[in-house]
């Protein structure tokens, strides 16, 4: 039998001479190292160069790029499949077509998969998930974030239902973690069929523009089933899910750039579910007054101005990591950091649709919300709402259920909430972004903010109060300026203690990270439930 089939127990090696022990470990060693070297290679040489030439790292150069230089530790490097049917039991590749481990990003503790292409086409066997399946288990036992490098075909169809099996085991992880640990899916190429559904798990999915696709079928079977001719890009590329699906929270210009960013987003995010964010060393003092904020927000009520401004006043330096930034761009989410802790930022933006909040911005806004409150991330709600965008479109569309899944998502979290009104808060969107009545922890307004039931006068996206209860007088100018002083303006709500103080623009930071230190402490708890039904 060749000796490198030949198996000797450990007890006899002890009983072999020196030079038969030295002999036998010598080619072990020199199996191992041609191991090895195989499994780094993945497919081979002549497959690393076809995933140069798309412009793609490999799986591996993936790691080296987005963890800490010479922090990664692999697992199951020599891992192969044990498929016999269809010719698979005469092709073997160490490692079966990922690369799983551990490493650190910024000193911190992370598990990843990077599901190599030069293998297989990167297609998921039994063995493959299997391995995908060890490391999650091991994220949630010491409580830190998941990564998923996506480059894959799919199942691999040679292993038939077992592949799918392995989709199912690494689905049920997916849920389990959610809330848990955070999980970032980055697709690095193609994600197609029911591979997708662990990214759609995840709490975020970046893409990278022109190599990623996702899709649940390819252009061949959408032309076949619906006669549609579509291209991969036009059907599953970053474009269409960033801008289009909201599949995704925003995609890069190739793979160094996305894994970077991976990398400063990390930075805003804690290890797991029970532990806070990281704290930063802070040069931006907390006291810091901003007089161009006293005058942003324009005369004009119809008059609009980004709130993008208003957040790189308000936080850290500037530094703002927006998430879903071509998707609803009515409203603003992202994270940043007010005097050197993590915060979430969520933001009406008047520029589109004059801040109106559809189906697309309420799921969007309370998705982020219920990502912060798992993580225990304050959030900040910067408020300028003229209501619900109006129409048939959005009332068939769902605009009721939708919309309620923001009101949800802010009166079931926990975490310090906090809002500033820089000018409209009408109707019901007034109640839904972190009023008073759900449990807002602070709530400012500023000078220039007019909180009603809707404006006075008629614009071009909601009908005016005064012309719906002044039908019919002569002198509706007279009535919209008594209109305006009895309610467009803070006092009235100031007057009930809808809001706890109307402060000068310049001084929102300040008072902003004063409330944000002593609510570091706040307890709070939602009645016993195994969970709540929120109007999916």
């Amino acid at each position: 039998m060749a000796l490198s089939r030949f198996y000797i127990p450990c007890h006899a090696l002890v009983k072999l001479a020196p030079q038969t022990r030295t002999a036998v470990t010598s080619v072990v060693l020199e199996r191992l190292e041609q191991k090895k070297k195989e499994a780094l290679l993945g497919g081979g040489q002549h497959r690393i160069d076809a995933q140069h030439k798309k412009g793609k790292l490999t799986a591996r150069e993936r790691i080296e790029v987005l963890l800490d230089e010479g922090s990664f530790v692999e697992w199951d490097q020599l891992v192969e499949h044990d498929c016999i049917d269809w010719g698979m039991d005469k092709t073997h590749f160490a490692g079966d077509g990922v690369v799983t481990g551990t490493g650190t990003v910024n000193g911190r503790q992370v598990f990843l998969f990077s599901q190599d292409f030069t293998v297989f086409g990167g297609s998921l066997s039994a063995a493959y998930a299997s391995k995908i399946c060890k490391i999650m288990d091991h994220a949630e036992m010491v409580g830190a974030p998941l990564l998923g490098l996506n480059d894959s075909g799919g199942a691999r169809i040679q292993e038939g239902v077992a592949s799918l099996g392995g989709y199912g085991d690494i689905f049920l992880r997916n849920v389990l973690l959610s809330g848990v640990v955070p999980q970032i899916s980055l697709i690095m190429g193609p994600c197609a069929g029911g591979a997708v559904y662990s990214p759609a798990i995840t709490d975020f999915t970046f893409m990278v523009k022109g190599t990623s696709h996702m899709f649940i079928t390819g252009p061949d079977v959408v032309k076949q089933v619906t006669n549609e001719t579509v291209t991969q890009e036009e059907l599953g590329g970053s474009a269409a899910h960033c801008s289009t699906s909201g599949c995704a929270a925003g995609a890069c210009e190739n793979d160094v750039h996305l894994l970077l960013q991976t990398r400063r987003l990390l930075d805003f995010l804690p290890s797991n579910n029970q532990e806070k964010s990281p704290v930063r060393p802070c040069s931006d003092p907390a006291e810091r007054e901003i007089p161009a904020l006293d005058n942003i927000v324009p005369n004009s009520p119809i008059s609009p101005y980004d709130i993008k401004h208003i957040v790189e006043f308000l936080v850290d330096e500037g530094d703002f990591f927006e998430i879903m930034p071509d998707y609803a761009k009515n409203i603003v989410v992202g994270f940043a950091r007010m005097n050197g802790e993590t915060v979430g930022i969520v933001g009406n933006q008047p520029l589109v649709a004059a801040g109106c909040l559809d189906i697309n911005a309420s799921v969007k806004g309370a998705r982020f919300v219920r990502f912060c409150d798992s993580f225990n991330i304050p959030l900040i709600i910067l408020e300028d709402v003229p209501g619900f965008l109006p129409g048939t479109q959005q009332e068939h569309g769902g605009i009721i259920k939708h919309g309620a899944k923001l009101l949800y998502a802010l009166a079931e979290a926990t975490v310090p909430k906090l809002t500033v009104i820089t000018r409209k808060a009408y109707g019901g969107a007034y109640v839904v972004m972190n009023s008073k009545h759900i449990r807002a922890d602070v709530n400012y307004a500023w000078p220039s903010s007019e909180i009603a039931v809707m404006g006075s006068k008629v614009t071009w996206i909601i009908p005016g109060a005064v012309a719906i209860i002044c039908r019919g007088d002569p002198d509706l100018a007279k009535r919209e300026e008594e209109y305006i002083d009895t309610f467009a303006n803070p006092f009235p709500t100031a007057k009930k203690g809808f809001v706890d103080d109307v402060i000068m623009p310049r001084d929102t930071r300040k008072r902003l990270c004063a409330d944000l230190k002593w609510l570091r402490n706040k307890s709070q708890k939602n009645p016993w439930k195994k969970h709540g039904n929120i109007p999916l």
